[in-house]
C-alpha cells in the first residue's frame, strides 16, 4: 500500500443490538501501518429501532428494501451528528459494516442493511460498505473479516482473542492467517444471569462464588461441535448447550463457574504455552474468566485500554474500508474459505 495518512470513521452494529459503535481513526502508512483512535461513541438503539431490527428477519422483500434505505439514512444522521459534535474537519470516508439481518453463506446469501447510497447522501460523505457479499459470491463464508486487521495492526501478539457472544481467535501459522470460533461464551453466561434479573455477571463475581460441577464439565467438553473448527451460531447454543446445562439443575453461580472453566479450557487448548495473547470484547472485563484463561493457558494475557476493547471492530472496519479504497486485499481466503483473497466492499459517493 502507498504511504499516506487517512482519516476514517468506522461504523459497527453487532447482533447484540447494543447500539452503533462509531470510531474516528487516523491511519498512517509509513513502511508500517499504524493507527490512532481519535474519537469514539456508542449510540444505543431506541426501543422502536431495536424492535424493527429484531423483526427484520421476518420481513418480505419490499419491507427489507424499505428498512435498508431507512437504516442507511439513520446511520447517516448519526455520522453527521458525530462529525459536528467532535468538530471533525479531516475525513476521507465512512466505512460501515451495516447491521446483519441474514447470513446464509451456504445458500450464497448475506444481507447487511444500511443502504450505502442513502448513508452517503444523508451525511454528505463518501461511504464504503457491503464487505461480505463479494466473499460469499466467491464461495466464502463472508466471515470472519477482522483477522486482516489483527494481522496488520496487532502482529506483535501471537494470538488475538475476542470474547463476545462467542470466543474467536486469530493467529499466523507459517505466514498464513488462521481464524475460527472456539466456543460459545457470553451468549451462554448472559442467558443465565438474565434469569436472575442481571444483564451480565459483573467481573465474574457470581461465577467466582460458584462451584465446579465435574460431571457437567465433562459433558460440555464432549459436545460434538468441537470436532470441527467452523463459525458458530445461536442455533448450536439453543440445541446443544442450554438443554444440556439445564438438565443438571444447578444453581446459577455453579452454572456460571462450570461454564467459565469449560470455555477457558477450550480457549487454552488453542493457545501454545508462553504465548502473548491480546484479549478484547466484553469478556475482557470478566476478571474471573481472565484469571482462568491465565491459569489454563500458562501464557501472557494482555488486556488493552478500555477504548480498544470496546471499539476494535469499528476500528478494523475502518481499516477494511481503507484497504478497499487502495484496492488492497481485505478478505483472506485462508479464513473465509473463498476461492481467493480479494478486495471487498462497494464505494458510494454522496
Amino acid at each position: 500500500m502507498k504511504k499516506g495518512t487517512w482519516h476514517i470513521i468506522g461504523l459497527m452494529s453487532g447482533t447484540s443490538l447494543d447500539g452503533v459503535d462509531l470510531a474516528y481513526v487516523k491511519f498512517i502508512n509509513n513502511d508500517q501501518l499504524s493507527y490512532e483512535i481519535l474519537n469514539t461513541q456508542t449510540i444505543s438503539y431506541s426501543k422502536s429501532w431495536k424492535l424493527r431490527l429484531q423483526s427484520a428477519f421476518h420481513f418480505n422483500k419490499d419491507e427489507l428494501k424499505q428498512i435498508d434505505v431507512q437504516y442507511g439514512s439513520y446511520l447517516g444522521k448519526l455520522v453527521k451528528d458525530f462529525i459536528q459534535n467532535n468538530n471533525i474537519k479531516q475525513l476521507d470516508f465512512i466505512a460501515s459494516h451495516g447491521h446483519t439481518i441474514f447470513h446464509k453463506p451456504e445458500e450464497n446469501y448475506t444481507l447487511q442493511i444500511g443502504d450505502g447510497q442513502e448513508l452517503a447522501k444523508s451525511c454528505n460523505q463518501k461511504v464504503i460498505c457491503d464487505f461480505r457479499s463479494q466473499d460469499v459470491a466467491l464461495g466464502g463464508q463472508g466471515a470472519p473479516l477482522v483477522p486482516i486487521g489483527d494481522q496488520l495492526l496487532f502482529s506483535e501478539y501471537d494470538y488475538c482473542l475476542n470474547i463476545g457472544g462467542f470466543a474467536n481467535i486469530s493467529y499466523d501459522e507459517n505466514g498464513i492467517r488462521k481464524a475460527f470460533d472456539i466456543c460459545p461464551a457470553n451468549i451462554v453466561l448472559n442467558h443465565y444471569t438474565r434469569k436472575i434479573g442481571l444483564e451480565y455477571d459483573n467481573k465474574g463475581a457470581l461465577a467466582k462464588k460458584g462451584k465446579l460441577n465435574t460431571k457437567l464439565l465433562k459433558a460440555l467438553n464432549a459436545i460434538p461441535v468441537y470436532q470441527e473448527k467452523n463459525s458458530l451460531g445461536n442455533e448450536i447454543v439453543v440445541s446443544d448447550f442450554i438443554p444440556l446445562i439445564d438438565s443438571y439443575n444447578l444453581s446459577i453461580p455453579d452454572v456460571l463457574h462450570t461454564f467459565i472453566v469449560h470455555f477457558s479450557q477450550k480457549i487454552a487448548d488453542e493457545i501454545k504455552t508462553n504465548s502473548k495473547v491480546l484479549i478484547t470484547g466484553g469478556g475482557a472485563f470478566n476478571s474471573f474468566l481472565i484469571e482462568k484463561i491465565k491459569e489454563f493457558s500458562n501464557s501472557q494475557i494482555i488486556i488493552p485500554e478500555e477504548q480498544l476493547i470496546d471499539y476494535k471492530e469499528a476500528l478494523i472496519f475502518g481499516l477494511l474500508g481503507l484497504l478497499k479504497s487502495e484496492n488492497e486485499i481485505n478478505c483472506l481466503a485462508s479464513v473465509t474459505k473463498a476461492s481467493k483473497s480479494h478486495s471487498s466492499g462497494v464505494i458510494f459517493q454522496p
